[in-house]
C-alpha cells in the first residue's frame, strides 16, 4: 500500500439514460443471436458482437455504449467497463468522445491495480491533444484556450498511474501539466502537492494544497497530506490541528456510513 489511499479514479459522467429510464441490455436489439451457434452465457459474445468485421458502425452508438461502461463502472465491473470504453474509442467518430473513452478505461485499469494498461489508456487519450498543437497555438495567440475537455482528467490520472508503476520523476511532470491545463481543477493541485512533498518540497506542497482546498477540493487525504507537509516544516502546532480535523471528518464518515 502507499501512503495516499485513493479509493476512486477519475471517471467521467457520460450522457445518462432517458427519463423514464427503461434499463439498458448489453445486447443490442439488431443483433439476434442463434442459441444453437452461441452459449447464451459465454461472457465473450458481446466482443465477437461487436467486432468491426462483424458489425458495421452504424449499429453501434457510442455514446450510449460509454453509459453502458459507466454502469459497469457503478458495479464495480472494472474489466468489462475497460473492454467496452475501448469499443466506444473504437467506433465513434467523435474526437472528444474518443478521448473521453480511452480515459475511462485508463481508470478502470487503475482501478484494477494494471497500472501499465492505465499508462497506456491515458497516453492514447492525450494524443489528441499532440496532434492538434498546431492549433492550439493558433488560438492561444487569440487568447482562447484549446486543449481538448479530458486532457486534465488525463494527465491527473496518468501521474498518479506512473507514481504508482514508480516513475515519480515523470509523475510530477504530469501532474504540473494538468495544473497548466486546468488551474481550476482541484485533484490537479492535490496530485502536484503530494508529488512535490515526495520530492522534498514541502512549502510548495502546502501552497498546491491551498489551492486545491480553495477550489473545494476539501477532503480528509487532501488535509492529511497539507498536515504532513506542515510538519516536514516544523509548524506542529498547525499540522497537529488539521490532523485533528482529519480524525474527526473520518469518524463521521465512518459513522454515517454505520447508519
Amino acid at each position: 500500500m502507499t501512503d495516499r489511499e485513493r479509493e476512486d479514479h477519475e471517471f467521467s459522467e457520460g450522457q445518462g439514460f432517458d427519463d423514464p429510464y427503461e434499463g439498458f441490455d448489453l445486447e443490442p436489439p439488431e443483433f439476434e443471436v442463434d442459441p444453437d451457434k452461441v452459449d447464451p452465457v459465454d461472457s465473450r459474445v458481446l466482443t465477437d458482437m461487436l467486432d468491426r468485421r462483424n458489425v458495421s458502425a452504424d449499429a453501434v452508438d457510442p455514446e450510449q455504449l460509454l453509459d453502458v461502461g459507466l454502469e459497469y463502472v457503478h458495479i464495480n465491473r472494472h474489466e468489462q467497463a475497460a473492454e467496452t470504453f475501448e469499443r466506444v474509442a473504437k467506433y465513434t467518430e467523435d474526437t472528444r468522445l474518443e478521448q473521453e473513452a480511452w480515459t475511462n478505461k485508463g481508470a478502470a485499469h487503475a482501478q484494477l491495480e494494471e497500472w501499465d494498461a492505465a499508462i497506456g489508456a491515458y497516453k492514447e487519450a492525450l494524443t489528441f491533444d499532440e496532434e492538434s498543437g498546431a492549433q492550439r497555438a493558433s488560438d492561444s495567440s487569440s487568447g482562447a484556450t484549446a486543449r481538448s475537455d479530458h486532457a486534465a482528467t488525463a494527465e491527473t490520472n496518468l501521474a498518479y498511474a506512473l507514481w504508482e508503476s514508480g516513475h515519480s520523476e515523470q509523475a510530477l511532470e504530469h501532474a504540473e501539466r494538468a495544473v497548466e491545463i486546468d488551474p481550476r481543477f482541484g485533484e490537479a493541485w492535490y496530485n502536484r502537492g503530494f508529488f512535490l512533498l515526495e520530492r522534498g518540497l514541502a512549502e510548495d506542497a502546502v501552497d498546491a494544497f491551498d489551492n486545491a482546498i480553495r477550489l473545494s477540493f476539501r477532503n480528509a487525504d487532501v488535509l492529511e497530506e497539507k498536515a504532513r507537509a506542515l510538519e516536514a516544516l516544523g509548524e506542529y502546532d498547525r499540522a497537529e490541528e488539521l490532523a485533528e480535523e482529519v480524525e474527526e471528518m473520518r469518524d463521521e464518515a465512518e459513522q454515517q456510513l454505520l447508519e
